[in-house]
C-alpha cells in the first residue's frame, strides 16, 4: 500500500475528527483577524540598510518627518471678493486651531518683514490688521502680496493664474497614525464640502498625508469587491461545467474557509495590509477553485464507471492526491521566491501566499471527500457534463491538430516568439507614486492640478552638510546653495526651490524698506550690518528653523516634483549631481538627494532587479522539480518551453501596449509562471501513466493523455482566466494589469500546454522513446492503473 493509499482510509475513517480540527483551526484563525491592521505609512521596497533609506532617516533625525503637509488650492477670482476671501481665511483659521495641527501658512498668517531702524532689529509685521469689508481693501492686499512679496510666490499664490495655496502642517506625531485618517475623513472633508457649497467655490486638497489617506480607503474598500468578485464569478463557471449545486456548494465552502484561514494569517503574522496582501484572499479563491475541480471531476468520473462510493473516494484522495500536491507545491514554490527578496512588502507577500497556497489545497483534499461521504451518490443528470459534445469537440480538435498539423504548431510559436522580442524592447519602468492611483477619482485630479499650478506635491530635498556649527550662514554656503536653486528652477518637473536663501533675500529686501528690486542675496558690505539685524531680532528665528537646523551646521532645500518616472529622475538627479559635485567641494561639504518620492523611486528599481532574480530561481526550482520527476534532461526542455512561452508573449504585451514594469506589475511573471507549470505537470505525469500502459508506445499514450486531461485543465484554465479578470473591477491601474495580463497569460499557458507539449513530445519521441529516460521517478504521481486489472 502507498502513502495516499493509507492516507485516504484515515481521512474517511477518521471524517468527524478531521472535520472537528479544522473547524477549530478555523475559529483559532478567525479570532486572530481583529489584529490585522492597514499601513499607514509609504510601501518601502527598499531593505532597511540600503544607503537611499540611511539617507532618508539622516534626514528625518534633522528635520523630522517631511510627509505632513496638507495643501488647499482654490482658483476662481470670486475668491477676491470680502465675504469669499474672509470666509477663506476663516476655514484655515478653523484647521489652525485643531490639536492634530502643527501650523498652518495662509494669506492670514503672512507676516511682513520690517527693519526697526532705532533697535537694529528686523520686527514682523501682519499683513493687514482687520478684516477687509470692500473690493478695494481686498485687491490692495492681493497687491502687496503678489507684487511686493516675491518671498510667498509659488508657496502661497500663483502670480500667473492667481490661484491660492494654503499650507496645513499636520503635527509629525500622528502622520503615521490612525489619528491621521480621522482626522482628514472627520475634520478636514467635512469642513471643506461645507465651505464648497456656501461659497460655491471649488477647492482642490492635496499632498502626502491626504493622497495616502484615501488610497488606504481605497484598498479597503475594494478588498470586500474582490472577494465577493472572485467567489460570485467562479461559482458560476463552476456551475455551468458541473451543473450540479451540491459541487458548488461544497466549492464554496472550501474557498470560504480559505479566505477566513488567508485574514486569520495576516493576522497572526501581525502583517499589514498592504496594496499586495490586498490581493491575498481573492488569489486564494482563484487558487483553491481548481484543486476543487480536479478533485470533483475524479469522483464523477469513479462514479460513472463502477458507483461504488467508498472506492470512488479512496480512489480521488489516492490518485488526484499526489498530482494536485506537486502542482500546489510549484505555485507556492513560484510565490515563495519572493521570500528570498530582501524587501519587506514583497517577502510578507511570498510568506502569506505560499502558506494560504498549501492549507488551501490541505483543505480541499480533506472537506472534500469528507462532505461527499455524507451524501448520497451523484445522480445521472450530475455526470452528463462528463459527456457534453462541445468539451469532446475541443479536445477532438486539439488532438487533430496535434497528430496533422504540427508543423503548422511550430510555425504559429516562432511568429509568437518574434513578436513577443519585439515588445520586450519596448517596456518601459516606471517608479511613479501616484501612476497607480485611481484616475476618476477626485484626489488624482487635484494631484494633477497642483502640478500644473505650483509644479508638484512630492517632496524632493537636499540636504547640505557644512561640516561646522553655524557654516549655513556663510556668505560663500549661501552663494553655493543659489547656485543649486537655479538650477533646480530650470527643470519644469521641478518646483521653485524654497530653503534659508529666500529668507536672507527677504530679509535684505526688509532692510531696504520692503523694495521688491532688493530681494536678492547681500553683497559682502551688506552682509555684516544686514546680518547684524538679523542676529538682534528673534522675529524670523521660528521661520528659520524649518531651514536650517539648531546648530547651524545642516540646511535643507526643498522642492516639489511633478510626478515624473525613473527614467526623468534619473536625469535631473545625474544633473543636479554634477552642480553639486562643482559648487560643493567633498572635503567641505557633505549633499545628499532624499525624499519620500526619491526612495520610492530607488525602491522601484531595486525591485526590478530582485524579481528577475526571483524568476529564474522559480523556473530553476521547478528544472530541478521536473528533472527529479522524470530523471531526463530532455523532458526539463521539453517542459519548461510550453511555460516560458507565455511568458514572452506577456512580456511583449506589456510592450506594445505600453504597460510599464512597475512593483505591481511585475508579479504577475512570477504569479503566471507557477500556475502554468501545473497543467504541465497533470499532463506529464496522466502521460506517464499511459506509457506505462501502452507499453511505452508513445503515440497512443500521448493521445490518452491529451483525452483525460485535456477536460480537467480546461476546465481550471477557463475558472482562472475569469477569477484573475476580477481584479480588473478595481481603480488601481497597477491592479487592473495584473489582472488582465495573468488572465491573458493563463490562457495562453493552456493552449501552449494542449498543443504545443504533445507536439514536441511527439517530434522528440526518438529522443525520449527509450525507457531508460522514464526510469521508474522519485515519486509516483499517478498510481499504475488499477483500473485495467479491476474490470
Amino acid at each position: 500500500m502507498n502513502f495516499w493509499t493509507k492516507a485516504a482510509g484515515l481521512i474517511l475513517r477518521n471524517r468527524y475528527l478531521v472535520l472537528l480540527i479544522i473547524a477549530l483551526i478555523t475559529a483559532f484563525l478567525a479570532s486572530q483577524m481583529k489584529y490585522m491592521k492597514f499601513s499607514y505609512t509609504e510601501a518601502n521596497l527598499l531593505p532597511e540598510d540600503h544607503a537611499a533609506n540611511l539617507e532618508y532617516n539622516k534626514f528625518l533625525e534633522i528635520f523630522g518627518e517631511e510627509g505632513n503637509l496638507v495643501i488647499l488650492g482654490v482658483k476662481d477670482s470670486t475668491v477676491f471678493t470680502p465675504e469669499k476671501f474672509n470666509a477663506w481665511n476663516k476655514l484655515v483659521e478653523q484647521f489652525d486651531a485643531r490639536e492634530e495641527i502643527d501650523f498652518t501658512v495662509s494669506i492670514a498668517d503672512v507676516q511682513k518683514l520690517k527693519a526697526d531702524r532705532k533697535k537694529r532689529k528686523f520686527i514682523l509685521e501682519p499683513l493687514y490688521e482687520e478684516n477687509p469689508t470692500t473690493k478695494e481693501e481686498v485687491n490692495a492686499i492681493k497687491k502687496q502680496l503678489f507684487e511686493k512679496l516675491p518671498f510667498y510666490d509659488n508657496l502661497l499664490y500663483n502670480k500667473e493664474t492667481g490661484t491660492l495655496q494654503t499650507a496645513i502642517y499636520i503635527k509629525k506625531e500622528i502622520i503615521n497614525t490612525p489619528q491621521r485618517r480621522d482626522f482628514i475623513f472627520d475634520v478636514l472633508i467635512p469642513a471643506i464640502e461645507k465651505f464648497e457649497k456656501e461659497n460655491e467655490l471649488d477647492v482642490r486638497v492635496s499632498g502626502m498625508p491626504y493622497i495616502r489617506t484615501l488610497n488606504a480607503q481605497n484598498i479597503q474598500d475594494e478588498i470586500l469587491l474582490f472577494v465577493v468578485g472572485a467567489l460570485g464569478i467562479t461559482a458560476l463557471i463552476f456551475f455551468f461545467f458541473f451543473r450540479s449545486f451540491r459541487a458548488t456548494f461544497i466549492t464554496l465552502l472550501v474557498v470560504l474557509i480559505g479566505v477566513i484561514w488567508a485574514f486569520g494569517f495576516i493576522g497572526l503574522f501581525r502583517y499589514e495590509i498592504t496594496v499586495l496582501s490586498a490581493l491575498i484572499p481573492p488569489l486564494i479563491i482563484v487558487i483553491g477553485v481548481p484543486n476543487a475541480v480536479f478533485l470533483i471531476n475524479k469522483y464523477q468520473q469513479e462514479i460513472k464507471k463502477h458507483g461504488q462510493q467508498a472506492k470512488a473516494l479512496q480512489r480521488v484522495i489516492s490518485k488526484i492526491g499526489n498530482a494536485t500536491l506537486m502542482t500546489n507545491i510549484t505555485t507556492a514554490s513560484g510565490f515563495a521566491t519572493f521570500v528570498f527578496v530582501k524587501s519587506n512588502l514583497l517577502r510578507e507577500f511570498g510568506i502569506l501566499a505560499s502558506v494560504n497556497i498549501i492549507s488551501i489545497f490541505i483543505l480541499a483534499l480533506l472537506i472534500i471527500p469528507i462532505i461527499y461521504s455524507f451524501m448520497p451518490l451523484p445522480k445521472k443528470k450530475h455526470l452528463n457534463h462528463l459527456e457534453k459534445k462541445w468539451i469532446e469537440n475541443v479536445v477532438n480538435w486539439m488532438e487533430k491538430m496535434v497528430k496533422n498539423q504540427r508543423i503548422t504548431i511550430y510555425f504559429a510559436t516562432v511568429i509568437v516568439i518574434v513578436l513577443g522580442i519585439i515588445g520586450v524592447y519596448k517596456i518601459r519602468v516606471s517608479g511613479s507614486l501616484i501612476e497607480d492611483m485611481p484616475k476618476k477619482m477626485d484626489f488624482y485630479k487635484d494631484i494633477r492640478f497642483f502640478e500644473k499650478e505650483f509644479g508638484g506635491i512630492m517632496p524632493l530635498e537636499i540636504l547640505i552638510d557644512t561640516k561646522k556649527d553655524k557654516g549655513v550662514m556663510k556668505l560663500s554656503t549661501l552663494k553655493k546653495m543659489e547656485e543649486l536653486n537655479e538650477t533646480i528652477e530650470t527643470f519644469p518637473e521641478l518646483s521653485k526651490p524654497i530653503s534659508v536663501v529666500n529668507l536672507v533675500k527677504y530679509s535684505k529686501q526688509a532692510y531696504y524698506k520692503g523694495n521688491p528690486r532688493y530681494y536678492q542675496l547681500p553683497t559682502n558690505q551688506e552682509q555684516s550690518y544686514i546680518f547684524s539685524y538679523t542676529k538682534n531680532s528673534n522675529s524670523d528665528a521660528g521661520m528659520l528653523k524649518t531651514f536650517v537646523d539648531s546648530t547651524g551646521r545642516y540646511a535643507r532645500i526643498t522642492t516639489f516634483m511633478k510626478d515624473i518616472g525613473t527614467d526623468k529622475m534619473d536625469i535631473i538627479q545625474e544633473r543636479l549631481k554634477a552642480v553639486i559635485a562643482k559648487e560643493f567641494p567633498k572635503e567641505k561639504y557633505t549633499v545628499s538627494l532624499t525624499g519620500k518620492a526619491l526612495v520610492f523611486i530607488k525602491g522601484t528599481n531595486y525591485l526590478i532587479n530582485n524579481l528577475v532574480i526571483s524568476l529564474s530561481l522559480a523556473i530553476l526550482l521547478i528544472a530541478i522539480f521536473m528533472a527529479w520527476m522524470f530523471r531526463s534532461p530532455q523532458m526539463i526542455l521539453i517542459s519548461l518551453i510550453p511555460n516560458m512561452l507565455p511568458l514572452l508573449i506577456t512580456a511583449g504585451l506589456m510592450g506594445f501596449l505600453d504597460i510599464p514594469i512597475k512593483p505591481s506589475t511585475i508579479l504577475v511573471f512570477s504569479i503566471a509562471f507557477g500556475i502554468s507549470v501545473d497543467d504541465t505537470i497533470h499532463f506529464l505525469a496522466k502521460y506517464r501513466q499511459e506509457l506505462i500502459a501502452n507499453k511505452w508506445k508513445i503515440k497512443p499514450s500521448v493521445y490518452s493523455a491529451l483525452k483525460e486531461t485535456g477536460v480537467s485543465m480546461f476546465y481550471t484554465s477557463i475558472v482562472l482566466f475569469f477569477g484573475f479578470l476580477v481584479f480588473t473591477l478595481s481603480s488601481f491601474g497597477g491592479t487592473i494589469a495584473l489582472g488582465g495580463l495573468v488572465s491573458v497569460t493563463l490562457l495562453l499557458a493552456m493552449v501552449s500546454n494542449l498543443l504545443l507539449l504533445p507536439s514536441l513530445l511527439l517530434t522528440f519521441e526518438k529522443k525520449i522513446a527509450n525507457k531508460k529516460v522514464f526510469k521508474e521517478p522519485k515519486m509516483r504521481i499517478f498510481p499504475p492503473n488499477e483500473d485495467k486489472i479491476e474490470e
